[in-house]
């Protein structure tokens, strides 16, 4: 069995451990859901969605919306596809199975970004250019995106898989750039540890590891077991405490 086979397995759609595909508690997410407010029949975009859980909760909570959520992973899109018919949002959140810089239309009353700005190829910036875009005059943004919380070190940068200059820098250099994208930075919060304890032991190392214990016989155990003991040391070992994440509200 293969690379791929294992790969599928235990990527982020298919793990039933993860509500989000970020570092993010309910309560944080309640507060951003909070600060985004959204009209009646407003319209609601999601770049790089994922399977669209943000995207659901805030169409959900404002009366009369709808939402587009794009994304190019077909098995994030049919688990977003699933959940909104679970909701009862099957008519009012539709998934495109797009590439996230590939999307053209406009006049959202929000925009949301969470961790997607590799869609781009100039990156962060690229990315707050194309959001800026799809929102009208008096709309939203919610922008979330890394940032070195301190000077990462070589054994840090391993544990990501990353070289220094990929990031747009601190937490302030991120917020500058939103500001020097014509947007008013409104709100600002960062995940805090428990928040990034919790996804990297809910992601590949600790969905790994079940999925290991629950299929003993599987002629992919022990590479699930080496995949997720790889992804724990580049955290634990490497990156914990350098990567910071932080959730940016911005007005247009």
């Amino acid at each position: 069995m293969s690379d791929d086979e294992l790969n599928a397995i235990l990527a982020a759609p298919n793990n039933p451990l993860l509500t989000w595909n970020a570092p993010l508690s309910e309560e944080h997410a309640r507060s951003l859901v909070d600060a985004c407010p959204v009209p009646e029949g407003g319209k609601v975009l999601d770049l790089g969605c994922g399977w669209g859980e943000l995207l659901l909760r805030m169409v959900e909570g404002a009366p009369g919306s709808s939402g587009d959520g794009v994304e190019k992973d077909p098995v994030a899109v049919e688990r977003g596809r699933r959940l909104a018919r679970e909701r009862g949002l099957g008519s009012r959140v539709t998934f495109h199975e797009s590439s996230a810089d590939a999307w053209t239309r406009t006049g959202y009353d929000l925009a949301v970004c969470i961790g997607a700005v590799h869609a781009w190829p100039g990156s962060t910036r690229e990315a707050l250019r194309a959001l800026r875009a799809a929102v009208k005059p008096g709309g939203h943004v919610l922008l979330a995106d890394g940032f070195w919380a301190v000077p990462p070190t070589d054994a840090a940068l391993t544990g990501l898989g990353a070289v220094e200059d990929e990031l747009v820098g601190s937490l302030d250099d991120l917020v500058r750039a939103a500001a020097d994208a014509g947007f008013a930075p409104l709100r600002t919060t960062v995940a805090d540890q428990r928040e990034w304890d919790v996804f990297e032991s809910n992601g590949r190392a600790g969905w790994g590891e079940r999925w290991a214990l629950d299929h003993p016989d599987h002629p992919l155990h022990d590479a699930a077991r080496v995949t997720a003991a790889r992804h724990r040391a580049g955290y634990l070992g490497g990156y914990r405490g350098y990567l910071g994440f932080a959730y940016l509200v911005l007005g247009v």
